[in-house]
């Protein structure tokens, strides 16, 4: 049997918003493992669905750039807000997304071995030039790259810094003959779409089946806990699962700016008017952060170590 801390009790808690008590039950229950204990809390309806993108946990900017049908959207992460606001790392980072767009590079670690504009140094080198400079850790975390044969790759920011430069930013692919104008507009809604949304996935094929199948597991557990018919069961299941996909799946996500369309209907309604086809056929969201751990520090213990 696994050792259940106190730790593990609040790491939970916070997660699933579940009462102290329960997380500690979930915990035992599934011999301290995490995620199991997460699903004993939904399928006992302990706890809300898994909806919470993942807390920003360390500075930095995001950068996006465009040219047509092609778009980047790059994560430099820092230390602080500070450097986030400072000159020449805004002009690193707004450089290194223009180079990305340019070379047609797709990840950070091509980047990384590319010449930095005017200085003889690669972009690594350039890197560790700034950290020096300025005096905090900095990485290239992470680099997305889309593309259309025709259409419009289109970007958005939320709450810009600097042109180009925030701490969300998104990447729209639309693949048409519409016009140029058109297009732009409709991503540009779509991709503001997307930084409020947080879609999963940009369809239901495209979700992962394990994660399709947890959830249909919670919904099974909580239908049959109503001791209705296994006919009008499996209609439950089915519902609650359709509700889950205009939850987290970018088509049939719920349109925003409107609060009552289709995503799906709204491209097409763009399309019928323009008298041109038009697909959407990916996207990308980066949030500063998302997903980086920052570890928990015991302020108590570091004053006890500080006195000896």
């Amino acid at each position: 049997m696994a050792t259940i801390t106190a730790e593990m009790v609040r790491d939970l808690r916070e997660k699933s918003g579940a009462g102290m008590m329960d997380c500690k039950k979930a915990l035992t229950e599934t011999n301290g493992d995490f995620e199991e204990a997460q699903q004993w809390l939904r399928k006992k309806g302990l706890a809300a669905a898994a909806k919470k993108s993942s807390r920003a946990a360390a500075d930095g900017l995001v950068a996006v750039a465009v040219d047509g049908p092609r778009g980047v959207v790059l994560e430099v992460n820092a230390e602080t807000d500070f450097v986030a606001r400072n000159e020449s790392f805004q002009n690193f980072v707004k450089t290194l997304a223009q180079l990305a767009l340019k070379q047609g590079l797709t990840d950070v670690e091509a980047l990384k071995t590319q010449p930095y504009p005017e200085t003889g140094r690669t972009v690594e080198e350039e890197l560790t030039h700034l950290i020096a400079t300025i005096g905090e850790q900095m990485t290239l975390r992470r680099l997305t790259a889309l593309s259309v044969p025709a259409g419009a790759v289109v970007s958005y920011v939320h709450n810009e810094l600097a042109p180009g430069l925030g701490k969300i930013g998104v990447l729209v692919a639309l693949s048409s003959g519409a016009k140029a104008d058109a297009l732009k507009d409709l991503g540009r809604k779509l991709a503001m779409h997307v930084a409020a949304a947080f879609p999963q996935s940009l369809s239901v094929s495209d979700l992962d089946p394990i994660a399709i199948q947890k959830e249909r597991d919670v919904f099974s557990d909580q239908a049959r806990a109503s001791g209705k018919p296994e006919s009008i069961i499996e209609k439950m299941i089915e519902g609650r699962l359709k509700k889950f996909y205009q939850e987290v799946v970018l088509l049939e996500q719920t349109f925003v700016m409107d609060n009552e369309t289709r995503i799906a209907d709204v491209v097409e309604g763009v399309a019928k008017t323009e008298g041109s086809a038009i697909t959407l056929t990916g996207y990308a969201r980066y949030q500063l952060g998302e997903g980086i751990e920052i570890e928990k520090k015991d302020f108590a213990e570091e004053v006890r170590q500080a006195v000896g």
